[in-house]
């Protein structure tokens, strides 16, 4: 692998949402849906939504460091989700849908706590951030028919009705960063 190419963990609710928001950004190499921070080996979508392993839908972010930065990927996830809410993301409830970084480094721990610092100083959020922050340890791709699932059914009503209002916002806010 390019010694350029990092990887980021992050969980924002529905990991449709969080896939599609971060395959439109430059430098990006790939973003697969799927499990992590719980504490079942081998976790699906039924056990996982059931709450029967702890795990969060998440999506893991291969991308060059030398085109984007963590700080402005952990700017895209902190501004494309609500990181306020306690295992929720507007209709989606569960504790699968909780706000969560899974950092791989000291690195990035730095960069989230010193960004969550700066979010609070700027009051950004009416409400406290409740975003988990967990060392990574192992994640668990989805099952064939999660990836890339807001390309494939971008006409299906939950795809019109919450993935796509967040990638207006994208689109909206973060011109400078996308493909």
């Amino acid at each position: 692998m390019n010694n350029n190419f990092d990887t980021a963990y992050f969980a924002g609710g529905c990991f449709w949402c969080t896939e599609a928001i971060f395959k439109k950004i430059k430098g990006v190499i790939n973003v697969l849906p799927g499990y992590t921070g719980g504490k079942v080996d081998n976790p699906n979508y039924n056990t996982v939504s059931k709450g029967y392993t702890d795990h969060v839908e998440a999506v893991k972010i291969t991308y060059d460091s030398k085109v984007i930065k963590y700080d402005q990927l952990l700017n895209i996830f902190f501004s494309t989700h609500d990181p306020t809410t306690i295992n929720r993301q507007g209709n989606d409830v569960g504790s699968h849908y909780k706000s969560a970084i899974f950092y791989v480094n000291s690195n990035q721990l730095q960069s989230i706590n010193i960004f969550l610092e700066k979010l609070k100083k700027q009051k950004i959020f009416n409400k406290d951030i409740v975003t988990q922050i967990s060392k990574f340890s192992k994640f668990y791709l989805a099952e064939v028919e999660h990836i890339n699932y807001y390309e494939l059914n971008k006409f299906q009503p939950y795809c019109n009705f919450v993935i796509k209002p967040k990638i207006d916002k994208l689109i909206d806010e973060f011109k400078e960063y996308l493909d």
